[in-house]
């Protein structure tokens, strides 16, 4: 098997400019405020991915930024993909801006394989859209050469000599591939940089050490056989079709009968204990016009993903020039496998999409904001650090800086009420206050907690904060680490104090160690 590979870089950036040819060249779509893809132009002025939306405009005055629209860059990308099938019968999409051609096939009946790679540059060619090509035995060995840019042709049975040079960072630039970013960083930690030194390294250790997503990385780095392109596989007919009593010719009533089909679809799919990893969405139009198109994914479909895949297609079709109302849809798995059950035995369930699901129809009926998840924001204290998002949205950025009088870790386990107040005395029975140095006035002997005592074992501190000297809400506190054991208690008991300043009853325990 030969695969071509066609990436369109920066795709939202290119959906955007194909959707309204006036914007400027210095163009960018945001998510959660921060910068999600940026244009060269935009690029060679600092604007980098990740920034926040507001330094970027700080570093380019002239950028505009857009909101992230996955509706409008799938639709924009079905132009695109329907000039494709013109030259290739087998073209798959892996997301808007990606696409796989079996090249066998196109370069058998155009004559050769460089000229069928040609052809499909050049069906793809619109004025303001760039696209790169990769062309290797392998899908995910294709989608890299791709990345590489300069047309990269990787020879027949030269894809292990291609990877071995590249940097093992490609695997986690490529969403499609489905590779952890985190474990790739891992990798390069370990000292491993080329794809050829993780190739190298014995399967079972790196299965070992990284479970099912090590296992994938590294038959990747090994060039191991793919999944074909269009594979011809005899399955069970676990298709689901609609055909409504009146033809659709609105988007939203489409994407409204497309979410419902793709609900069906996966509860069949449940039922005879398998997921679609690859779905063809079919449309029959008023006009007599059948349309279809493949979608092909690593990973399982999720029904929410199904949904979004089908609106996008359904609104690619219904809103290009001449198309009729929608007559009838179908959803045809043409690739299925038994769902992921790696470490059941061990308790991890990697399948989230029923409880994805119920949290859902909770969010639904209680408000977005009633169903909220902890995040890490970063700060000097305990509280402070973590914040509350509402589920399925992103958030958490760790805030960058050095925060002076940051607490070392471990952090404690478990909050305490801020009106636990107590008392910390030195060997005199006086209380241990902090000085205008920031020092303690003595050295810690006991912590009087209403009748309780408990004599300090070790402490550590104080570290004092002084933040918002500069407005009406200044905060002038100091944290100390204290270990305490009661005489009655076998094991002793940490806490985290909070000086609040003044003099004797000021102290109150912020946090517990467990």
């Amino acid at each position: 098997m030969r695969v071509a590979a066609l990436w369109f870089p920066d795709w939202p950036v290119q959906a955007t400019r194909i959707d309204d040819e006036d914007l400027p060249a210095t163009l960018a779509v945001a998510r959660q405020h921060r910068i999600h893809v940026c244009s060269d132009a935009a690029r060679r002025t600092g604007v980098r991915r990740g920034m926040r939306v507001r330094q970027a405009q700080a570093v380019c005055p002239d950028l505009v930024v857009l909101d992230e629209d996955p509706d409008r860059d799938g639709r924009m990308f079905e132009s695109i993909a329907a000039g494709l099938d013109d030259v290739a019968a087998s073209v798959e999409v892996l997301r808007p801006g990606l696409v796989v051609v079996e090249a066998g096939a196109a370069g058998r009946f155009h004559g050769s394989e460089s000229r069928a790679v040609e052809m499909l540059i050049d069906a793809a060619a619109r004025r303001g859209v760039d696209a790169q090509v990769g062309v290797a035995d392998e899908i995910a060995t294709a989608l890299i050469a791709a990345r590489v840019g300069g047309g990269q042709v990787v020879p027949a049975g030269g894809s292990r000599t291609f990877l071995a040079g590249q940097p093992v960072e490609l695997l986690a630039a490529e969403t499609s591939l489905h590779c952890d970013h985190a474990l790739v960083q891992s990798l390069g930690d370990l000292g491993v940089r080329t794809l050829g030194e993780l190739a190298a390294l014995p399967a079972t250790a790196v299965t070992t050490r990284f479970g099912a997503d090590g296992e994938r990385c590294h038959r990747i780095a090994r060039a191991a056989a793919d999944r074909r392109v269009a594979p011809e596989l005899p399955a069970a007919d676990l298709s689901v079709a609609v055909t409504p009593e009146d033809p659709i010719d609105r988007v939203d009533a489409a994407a409204f009968a497309a979410r419902q089909l793709a609900a069906i679809l996966h509860e069949r799919l449940r039922a005879a204990g398998l997921v679609c990893l690859r779905l063809r969405v079919l449309a029959e139009l008023s006009d007599g016009t059948r349309l279809e198109r493949v979608w092909r994914t690593r990973e399982a479909l999720t029904e929410s993903a199904t949904a979004d895949r089908v609106r996008w297609q359904l609104d690619g079709w219904l809103t290009a020039g001449g198309a009729g109302a929608l007559a009838a849809l179908i959803l045809e798995p043409l690739e299925t496998g038994p769902p992921d059950i790696v470490g059941a035995l061990w308790g991890e369930h990697r399948d989230t999409t029923r409880v994805r699901r119920v949290v859902g129809r909770v969010q639904s009926t209680l408000g977005v904001d009633r169903v909220l998840v902890p995040r890490l924001i970063g700060g000097r204290g305990v509280a402070e650090r973590i914040a509350f998002v509402p589920y399925g949205e992103e958030g958490g950025v760790e805030k960058q800086g050095t925060w002076p009088g940051r607490i070392p870790g471990p952090l404690p386990a478990h909050l305490r009420h801020p009106a636990t107040q107590v008392r910390l005395l030195s060997r005199t029975a006086r209380d241990v206050t902090v000085t205008a140095e920031a020092l303690l006035s003595d050295v810690p002997y006991a912590v009087g907690w209403g009748n309780r005592r408990y004599r300090v074992a070790a402490w550590a501190g104080p570290w004092p904060v002084d933040a918002g000297w500069w407005g009406p809400e200044a905060q002038k506190v100091a944290r100390l680490q204290v270990v305490g054991q009661a005489e009655n208690e076998r094991h002793p008991r940490a806490w985290l104090l909070l000086w609040l300043g003044g003099g004797v009853g000021c102290w109150r325990i912020e946090a517990g160690y467990r």
